[in-house]
């Protein structure tokens, strides 16, 4: 494919192959226009030799045809010559000996004729599959110079990508010439994909080398990939977890502190979905997460969820849609990057930062982290993907200076003073049911609703949970104390919408204090 069809691919092209159009500003290297006008230099020799070979057996096919027309001439001029002879008898009353004796001649001459007309074609048929013989054998050879001449290219490649200098270019990725659609040969393009970045590897330019990090999966070569495995119904059944070692909060961007994990893996077409939890060493079997990662492909149109869980009670879910993510289902892999600073944790898939998680949880006591692959979901409903690789290092930050583009960059996030979360409670259906709950909350909380002895109590429909808001942060304290042995309790979150509220009730309670400040004093 000459530069300008690998750059601007034909809309057959992109449909057929699944690639796009290079970006404008999208450069090559110096060695990658070397290797292109080589590819190029050698399809226009191969296609001139294989032009020259049709010529050459066209012609040799068309004196064949000649040298063949002309003995046939010969046949059929005797066999006219016969046939008017027998006319002229026919008509003739007296025939003499002589005429007898010619005709019989003649005939004698047509048979040996046919015979001779009978052997040309089989003679000319035997040739004509001697030629056609020729021709597959030559297409053959040059099949195989093809093969020989790709592998040759392929070699080269992988001694190039061997040597000890980093190449900065971006990688060119899926990119095939125009003449491979209607030969179905490996381009060039591809070769040096395949050469530099292996489905279970990561790309070189990422720079993630034994010098920065660990490659904490796999260990060695008997296990190769990790997918959850099947007939399992809790998530952490059959879960693969990695210590992340040498990681601390304080030390975060300092060399020689690790920051950084990276993923390489691979999501089915079919999957439904696939997570992966960050949590402390004193999780609890995965209670308290520090930091979920949840790709959804078939929820509310494909979404990824990304969130904390707090001894038990999940957080505020961080929710963008996949399509605004690259793409991460039926790929032949992927790569995910999670950096951690202190701002908390920021997520890169393919190079793009999609989003960030900001810190919710303390995390100065942690020496190192757990990564959990988890089997199933909270349901019970099973995972699928496969996990490639783990690298576990440090790596300077990837985000650029200005992140107020990125989702979940200064996001609110914050425990409300007076309300509780209930949970652990059995499933309610009916309306009746919700109205027998919420009395039997209201009762058991009354004593924290301070003067009026009435607390605020919600309880959702089809849930197994509630929420009970108290008259004050103190008497919230109090029953997270006192009611703790007959309740599951925790701090329940204050939304965005709950905290501007409240924002808003504060500022205009401070300009009713001035302005009764300022009558007071006219006064």
């Amino acid at each position: 494919m000459s530069a300008s069809n690998w750059r601007n691919p034909t809309p057959q092209q992109q449909k057929t192959y699944g690639i796009l159009p290079v970006p404008d500003d999208f450069k090559t290297t110096e060695e990658e226009d070397m290797l292109l006008e080589m590819y190029d230099h050698v399809r226009q020799l191969e296609k001139t030799a294989q032009r020259l070979k049709t010529e050459a057996a066209m012609e040799k096919l068309a004196a064949k045809d000649a040298e063949f027309q002309q003995k046939m001439a010969k046949p059929a001029r005797k066999r006219k010559r016969v046939a008017r002879k027998i006319a002229a008898d026919d008509l003739s009353d007296n025939e003499d000996l002589d005429d007898d004796d010619d005709e019989e001649e003649e005939l004698e001459d047509d048979e040996e004729d046919s015979g001779d007309e009978t052997t040309l074609h089989e003679r000319r048929e035997a040739k004509l599959a001697a030629l056609r013989e020729e021709v597959e054998e030559a297409k053959r050879a040059q099949t195989v110079n093809d093969a020989k001449r790709e592998e040759l290219i392929a070699q080269h490649l992988r001694a190039a990508d061997n040597e000890e200098h980093v190449d900065d270019s971006p990688a060119l990725i899926k990119r095939k010439r125009a003449d491979d659609v209607e030969e179905n040969t490996t381009s060039l393009i591809a070769n040096i994909t395949a050469a530099s970045t292996p489905p279970h590897d990561f790309s070189k330019s990422l720079e993630l080398t034994p010098s920065r990090g660990k490659t904490l999966f796999p260990i060695d070569n008997n296990e190769m990939k990790w997918s959850p495995p099947e007939g399992v119904f809790a998530p952490n059944d059959g879960a693969f977890c990695i210590e992340l070692e040498n990681f601390d909060v304080d030390q975060l961007g300092k060399p020689g502190y690790n920051n950084t994990l990276a993923i390489k893996f691979m999501a089915p077409s079919d999957s439904k979905r696939f997570s992966l939890n960050l949590a402390v060493p004193d999780h609890n079997s995965f209670e308290s997460v520090l930091f979920h990662f949840n790709p959804r492909q078939f929820e509310r149109g494909g979404q990824l969820i990304v969130n904390d869980k707090n001894e038990g009670i999940w957080g505020q879910a961080l929710a963008i849609p996949l399509s605004q993510v690259p793409i991460l289902f039926g790929q032949t892999s992927c790569t995910l990057i999670i950096q951690i600073h202190g701002d908390g944790f920021d997520v890169f898939l393919e190079g793009k930062h999609c989003l960030r998680l900001e810190h919710r949880q303390d995390l100065s006591s942690a020496s190192h982290l757990v990564l959990q692959f988890p089997s199933t979901d909270d349901y019970g409903s099973p995972e699928s993907w496969t996990v490639y690789k783990v690298w576990w290092g440090h790596k300077s930050l990837m985000a650029k200076a200005d992140v107020s583009g990125i989702a979940g960059v200064n996001q609110f996030n914050s425990v409300h003073p007076r309300k509780l979360f209930v949970s652990g409670l059995s499933k309610i259906f009916t309306q009746s049911d919700i109205d027998h709950r919420r009395a039997e909350l209201e009762r058991a909380f009354a004593k924290y609703g301070g003067d009026r002895g009435v607390v605020d109590v919600i309880v959702p429909t089809n849930s197994t949970y509630a929420f009970v808001e108290m008259e004050s942060e103190h008497l919230a304290e109090q029953a997270l104390v006192e009611m703790a042995s007959k309740y599951k309790l925790n701090r329940a979150r204050r939304s965005r919408h709950e905290a501007l509220l409240e924002e808003r009730a504060a500022r205009e309670a401070s300009k009713q204090g001035m302005a009764a400040s300022g009558d007071s004093g006219d006064w």
